[in-house]
């Protein structure tokens, strides 16, 4: 018997059940590498799990609440994978926040290796 192999886009499915439950953090053990690089547009990454858990972890403290997580379109290859994402939330300061972006992961061994997002930085 043959146990399937998970591709990146499954895992990159298993990840979004952790986002739309709000377990962010947790996410990032499962499905990052210790040496990942994320970034947001054309600004430079930040390297490192930790580094990156601990810039969710401020962008978590200005949520005051979780709304909701919606994936709009996802595909994929052996090494890399695309999401179109809305989020909506509350921030602390009491505004409502509906924010869509596009993430694009390349994956190493089952764990994305870098992650860049796109989205309208004016809103």
């Amino acid at each position: 018997m043959t146990t399937a192999i998970a591709t990146p886009l499954d895992r990159l499915n298993q990840m979004f059940e952790y986002i739309r439950t709000g377990r962010i953090l947790d996410a990032m053990h499962e499905f990052y590498t210790q040496d990942v690089v994320m970034a947001e547009n054309a600004n430079p990454g930040t390297s490192g799990l930790d580094a990156n858990i601990e810039r969710e972890k401020a962008f978590l403290a200005s949520v005051k609440e979780w709304i909701g997580f919606e994936v709009l379109a996802a595909a994929g290859d052996d090494t890399t994978t695309f999401y179109e994402s809305t989020m909506e939330f509350i921030a602390v300061g009491g505004a409502h926040v509906k924010m869509s972006q596009v993430a694009v992961q390349r994956w190493r061994d089952g764990k994305i290796q870098h992650e860049r997002f796109y989205y309208d930085s004016a809103k």
